[in-house]
């Protein structure tokens, strides 16, 4: 009946999760993102996407929040970089919301052609701006063909 319980109550801890978007881009929640890397009926393990990530205390307390909301205050939540976050961890439906978005998803690591599509007009004739966008794990590109500036995730 405990293993049960347990089984429940993780569960039930991932559905929470789903429900915390990301700060910087509230389309997506962090599991989407591939931020959550373990759940038990106890504890939370997260790993940020990127090391030095300026909105990993509000993803804390974001959590933390929605946990002791659901009645589960009492779960320890843990911050790794290692292994570090990888672009690989997104999941397809979060790509399709950050195009959507207006965020290039990350291509393929290996692609032929490392330039991102426009996610407005769908072009692959872009052109890198920055490699720093609006946060460190984006990086920033102006469209050749309609002219709009966007930001793409680095694929690492």
């Amino acid at each position: 009946m405990a293993a049960a319980a347990n089984t429940d109550r993780t569960a039930q801890i991932w559905e929470i999760l789903r429900s915390v978007p990301d700060p910087e881009i509230p389309v997506v929640n962090i599991v989407e993102l591939g931020m959550v890397r373990a759940v038990d009926n106890d504890y939370v393990v997260l790993t940020t996407t990127y090391v030095g990530c300026p909105a990993t205390d509000v993803i804390f307390s974001d959590v933390r929040a929605a946990l002791s909301e659901n009645g589960l205050a009492h779960v320890r939540i843990d911050i790794t970089h290692s292994p570090a976050w990888t672009t690989d961890w997104i999941e397809d439906a979060a790509k399709e919301k950050l195009l959507a978005y207006g965020i290039a998803p990350p291509r393929a690591v290996g692609a032929n052609d490392a330039r991102p599509n426009c996610p407005r007009c769908g072009s692959g004739h872009t052109k890198l701006v920055s490699q720093f966008g609006s946060t460190p794990c984006k990086s920033h590109h102006k469209c050749q063909d309609c002219l709009e500036p966007f930001d793409a995730f680095k694929c690492h």
